[in-house]
């Protein structure tokens, strides 16, 4: 019993500090996050005392009142720290594939399947949306690259639907924060198995990493890929 309390009081104290550290992030590019968590709190917590007063029940609508507060102040906050977190991960190589990453069950990402020199970059999805193709770059380079994708892909898996998104804030780009939200209101067209059989296929492809003639372990400082290394393909 006591092994179990203890379990139970460190991973209180682990959410204590991450809660913690989230709240340090967000205010390093969301200053006003404290006023407006206070503001949320108890302005909620105001709203239900003076309902309270009203109908003769401040004690019932006091506890009511905090519990919604809390809830409240809980759901700006991780809506405010999400907002700090794209703001923050935008423009930076690699933040696309880290949303992707972070999408949810029934998605299998690949990073860098495709890459040129200006490190444009196409990520690949699967689900049951199909294949999603996801680039990050400059918007003329990386449509060279997502052609090559698509075109292999529509001869590897013909069967199965390919998308194709742009992450930026241009016209026909899908913005960062988007991103998630874009690729989970896709239409789903193919069941478990199917996905699943998609799966297999790609993963004969590899990736791009995987594909690199780099040695093990961490790349020697000054390094440049060879002239005849790996491109969009």
């Amino acid at each position: 019993m006591a092994r179990k309390e203890t379990a139970a009081d460190a991973a209180n104290a682990g959410r204590l500090k991450q809660i913690a550290l989230t709240y340090k992030m967000t205010r390093k590019a969301d200053t006003k996050i404290g006023l407006v968590l206070a503001a949320v709190g108890i302005g909620t917590l105001g709203v239900f005392l003076a309902i309270g007063f009203l109908i003769g029940h401040p004690v019932y609508l006091g506890i009511f009142g905090l519990l919604i507060a809390l809830l409240a102040t809980a759901i700006v906050f991780g809506r405010r720290a999400e907002r700090a977190a794209f703001g923050q991960m935008e423009g930076q190589p690699g933040a696309a594939a880290a949303v992707l990453d972070n999408i949810g069950r029934g998605w299998t990402t690949t990073p860098a399947v495709a890459m040129n020199r200006s490190q444009d970059v196409v990520h690949r999805a699967v689900g049951k949306a199909g294949i999603v193709l996801v680039a990050e770059g400059n918007p003329n380079r990386v449509k060279t690259l997502l052609a090559a994708e698509k075109k292999k892909m529509n001869r590897i898996v013909a069967d199965v639907p390919v998308h194709d998104l742009i992450v930026g804030n241009g016209e026909g780009q899908v913005e960062l924060k988007k991103l998630r939200t874009t690729m989970l209101k896709l239409p789903r067209v193919l069941t478990g198995p199917q996905v699943t059989a998609t799966n297999d296929r790609l993963r004969a492809l590899g990736d791009l990493m995987s594909n690199m003639p780099l040695p093990k372990g961490p790349m020697p400082k000054g390094m440049k890929l060879p002239k005849g290394g790996p491109r969009g393909r």
